[in-house]
């Protein structure tokens, strides 16, 4: 149930009333009933709106991002204008570049996304038709699978084969090619669980669209390819951005905050580093429930920290408007632009770009008018510097998860189920503004701590 409405709970957020969420994001009529009812709503002279956002911009396209931030960080964003917020809070534009400029670069990365679409058709002639698959082209030595005869397929070949691979018959591509290949039925099975409740889906063309893009996405990122969620990530963003090539940037660029916990080593996958940070934040603000949940918890570290995290995120249908994802408490919708914006760094742009692993901008001190072109989690980093000490935000959020129930916790829970009960009083209320701000507290906490 939870896949069916989780986008629907998502993208109710503060920025719109109900009843204009339903004209944006329209459910199908069989599932009206079951969605949560938003407790969200427009605040007037806090929202970001049309208006404001395109206030924000100068005659020739310099967007003053400080008070896009401020905007965001009192009232959200209007669901009208999210696609192209979330495309500077991703770092796809630079604030500073002009209209003239973006349109370049978004032409630019259109015409990429074209060849590396037409570089997968090749390999698979299904991608680009409105169609997709859910069942396996090849079989894991490359081997086409008979296909049966489907209205759907019609004549359409969707195998290709390896020799219309790039490079021709070169081995380790054609591991590559076969790898890519096996995924793209995973794919469209996770395509047609997504998000089931939205009208949107109800279009085949727009199942495909999303998997197209992921289909592309995975074939360019070799390393990491196509895991189980990040059909999540890509959803709202497909939604909120018609074009299908500036949806794929935006996702690749969400992507680059993400991949590592979708990276997986000699059986593991990234999110254990998360977990594992905020074991370390959870032992510096509060080691005696710490300690609490090593004792109770001591069998085996990865599976305990990571159902802690699942129940925090998950715990039932009513907390559909938040997702953990891979150990990051992370979210579609408000929870992402809150997030993001409380994140932001003016040079995420330019990083990209260049290929940096640093995001510059360390040591700006009292500078006041230049910090703030930062998200206020961002701003203390930039003030402390380069450091080790720099952890994400959403570690921070789910650490004061568990420090709102800190005493139940301590007084009541001798067992992974009696967290899941605790922490469920507490999911299903959580509002992103409010959790934000306590996670900036406990930020500042940690960081106070770590000095001493």
């Amino acid at each position: 149930m939870l896949c069916c409405f989780k986008l629907t709970g998502i993208l109710m957020t503060n920025t719109a009333t109900a009843t204009e969420l339903d004209a944006f994001y329209p459910v199908r009529a069989e599932c009206v009933a079951d969605i949560p009812k938003t407790r969200f709503k427009i605040k007037p002279g806090k929202t970001l709106s049309a208006r404001r956002w395109d206030a924000a911009f100068s005659k020739d396209g310099h967007l003053d991002i400080a008070k896009v931030l401020r905007r965001i960080h009192r009232g959200g964003v209007h669901p009208s204008i999210k696609g192209a917020v979330w495309e500077f809070l991703l770092g796809c534009y630079d604030p500073n570049s002009t209209f003239e400029e973006r349109n370049g670069i978004r032409q630019q990365r259109r015409e990429q996304y074209g060849v590396w679409k037409d570089e997968c058709q090749k390999m698979v002639p299904m991608i680009g038709t409105g169609k997709f698959v859910t069942t396996a082209i090849i079989t894991a030595d490359g081997r086409p699978v008979e296909e049966e005869t489907s209205t759907n397929l019609q004549e359409i070949d969707t195998v290709g084969t390896l020799d219309d691979s790039p490079g021709g018959n070169n081995s380790t591509l054609d591991k590559k090619v076969i790898e890519w290949k096996l995924t793209l039925h995973q794919i469209g099975l996770d395509v047609v669980r997504t998000d089931r409740a939205l009208v949107y889906y109800e279009s085949e063309a727009n199942q495909s669209k999303l998997w197209d893009i992921l289909s592309v996405y995975a074939w360019i990122d070799g390393e990491v390819g196509y895991m189980q969620g990040m059909n999540d990530i890509c959803s709202p963003i497909i939604i909120l951005l018609e074009n299908e090539a500036d949806a794929f940037w935006c996702f690749d660029h969400a992507m680059r905050r993400l991949r590592e916990n979708f990276r997986c080593n000699t059986g593991t996958i990234g999110v254990q580093s998360q977990l594992s940070t905020l074991s370390q934040v959870i032992k510096i603000v509060d080691p005696k429930l710490h300690q609490h949940l090593e004792d109770y918890f001591h069998v085996c570290r990865g599976v305990r920290w990571w159902r802690i995290l699942v129940c925090i995120s998950d715990v039932d249908g009513a907390f559909s408007q938040r997702v953990l994802l891979c150990g990051q408490f992370i979210s579609l919708g408000d929870w992402f632009q809150m997030m993001w914006a409380m994140e932001y760094n003016p040079n995420l742009f330019l990083t990209y770009e260049s290929g940096s692993d640093s995001k510059g901008g360390g040591g700006t001190g009292g500078n006041d008018k230049h910090l703030k072109q930062y998200g206020k989690f961002e701003r203390k980093n930039v003030k402390m510097g380069p450091n080790d000490q720099q952890l994400p935000l959403p570690v921070f959020l789910v650490a004061s998860v568990l420090e709102a129930k800190n005493k139940r916790i301590l007084k009541e829970a001798k067992g992974l189920d009696d967290v899941v009960n605790i922490l469920g009083d507490v999911t299903g209320n959580l509002d992103a503004k409010k959790a934000c701000n306590e996670a900036l507290k406990l930020h500042k906490k940690y960081l106070s701590k770590i000095k001493n």
